[in-house]
């Protein structure tokens, strides 16, 4: 397999849209001593701008609450913004911002009692939408009062989660559109230069429902998002499933999805989104928690591949999660339980985490590279760097496809003068935190000299790499196996 790269060719913007945003559990965890940790480790070695996170409304972020008047006899709703402050001082002190969920609903304002997740937010519809408006207005001017409008008109305001699923919201796809209406328009009556959108949804739904409703009636609408993860590709094609048949049958579909099907969603939805900015505020590799590939190099490999192809169709996408301190389902048994997380619960760093290191190092100005063929599993993404080039190599194919070790050789013409070549890798023998664990038993419970020595022997190492120049031409060779992905940096 030979792969062939023009040192001097033409190169293409190559914007690092996968570090705009990262996902995390719920907002109380953001007053976490050791998520603040994780998450500034993820800021400061990954690049992530942004954090999104639901439950910002929720009623143990104290946001919003009933109160009684014993001299009037009566309730009222009062507002207290002190936990939410603490999270966003924090992510300004460490150069993050928050990507703001509106949602779930307080109890104060609800309709109703049903909830989601071990955390209990409330999925209802408000009482009064002038109330629920009141909140969204006093929270977003609160913030321009504590942090400016120069800092906050940088921000995103989003509202609600996943309103096409019944688990997270008990309404139609018009009360959610009533909704947004009244966020969009509270938080534009704070200022016309804050950013609203949605709808947030999952299964890339509803996006061009969501242009044309706006447009239609002259609500506010700056920036489109949506959801999506390769195992929705089933209900993402058959439009006529019902979601009770979705999940009833999503133990057969689970992992029976195409090489490359998240590009193909993207695709759809960036033309649904006409002109709007488009940012995916959740993906991953699979929408289960609990999916063992979530910590394996399955999942390294299949990012890779993912933030490879939808170069150029997305302004953001946002991975879900950045760490395994997730409480959706109540905190998981076990450092290597199949979490969502880039790292586990104590900080130990996944697969998945060594390919955002790598890419992280690539360039902004992106070479074409030629020698894919169709049913290939080997790609390779080449960047210009400052004194050389960055080039990312993986191997790649969906559980049910055909996948083996392959022999590569990348051959970069237009090179006179190489110093050093070298590379990192990511694969079952190198910078696997899992494999690690397995060879020391594989503990339930992980401290101490065991939690150093797993987190010691997961790291990348930068190894040399085996590469020859002939006249002008640099050839790198190299055996990548399944699900490997190597990053190498040349230097001249």
């Amino acid at each position: 397999m030979v792969f062939n790269i023009n040192n001097n060719g033409k190169t293409t913007e190559f914007p690092h849209y996968w570090e705009m945003c990262v996902g995390s559990c719920h907002a109380y965890t953001a007053l976490r001593e050791d998520y603040r940790r994780q998450l500034k480790r993820a800021h400061d070695e990954l690049g992530f701008k942004y954090v999104r996170f639901h439950g910002l409304f929720n009623d143990d972020m104290n946001i919003c609450k009933r109160r009684w008047d014993g001299a009037t006899k009566s309730h009222y709703i009062t507002y207290n913004f002190v936990n939410s402050d603490n999270i966003f001082e924090y992510l300004l002190s460490i150069g993050m911002k928050p990507f703001i969920e509106f949602g779930f609903m307080p109890e104060a304002l609800a309709s109703g009692t049903q909830t989601c997740f071990h955390y209990k937010g409330n999925v209802t519809l408000p009482k009064d939408y002038n109330q629920w408006a009141d909140l969204v207005r006093a929270f977003t001017q609160h913030c321009v009062d504590r942090f400016g409008i120069d800092e906050v008109k940088t921000w995103y305001f989003e509202v609600w989660n996943e309103p096409n699923l019944d688990f997270f919201f008990a309404g139609t796809k018009e009360d959610y559109f009533e909704l947004y209406k009244h966020s969009a328009f509270a938080v534009k009556s704070v200022n016309e230069q804050l950013r609203v959108g949605g709808p947030a949804t999952s299964v890339n739904a509803w996006v061009a429902d969501m242009v044309e409703y706006c447009e239609t009636n002259n609500v506010p609408l700056d920036f489109i998002t949506t959801h999506h993860y390769p195992s929705d590709d089933p209900l993402w094609k058959n439009q006529d499933m019902s979601l009770d048949e979705f999940w009833a049958k999503l133990g057969h579909l689970m992992g029976k999805y195409e090489r490359g099907i998240l590009k193909k969603m993207t695709a759809r939805a960036r033309v649904e989104a006409k002109d709007y900015p488009l940012i995916y505020t959740e993906w991953n590799t699979s929408a289960v928690i609990g999916e063992e590939q979530h910590d394996e190099n399955y999942a390294a490999a299949l990012v890779t591949k993912a933030i490879a192809d939808n170069d150029g169709l997305v302004q953001g996408y946002s991975y879900w999660t950045f760490t395994d301190i997730f409480e959706e389902n109540c905190q998981l048994n076990g450092e290597f339980h199949g979490g969502f997380g880039l790292q586990t619960y104590h900080g130990i760093k996944k697969p998945v985490y060594h390919t955002f290191e790598l890419l992280h190092d690539l360039g902004t100005e992106r070479l074409e590279v030629e020698g894919y063929k169709e049913g290939d599993t080997v790609e390779v993404v080449a960047t210009k760097v400052k004194g050389g080039l960055s080039l990312v190599a993986f191997n790649h194919n969906v559980p049910t496809g055909e996948i083996k070790a392959e022999k590569v050789e990348i051959k970069i013409s237009g090179v006179t003068n190489v110093s050093d070549v070298t590379v990192r890798k990511s694969d079952d023998d190198h910078a696997n935190a899992k494999n690690i664990w397995k060879s020391l038993g594989a503990p339930e419970y992980v401290y101490g000299d065991t939690l150093r020595t797993i987190s010691d022997k997961a790291e990348l190492v930068v190894e040399p790499a085996e590469w020859k120049l002939d006249g002008d031409v640099l050839t790198i060779s190299f055996d990548i196996p399944e699900h490997g992905v190597y990053g190498f940096k040349i230097k001249f």
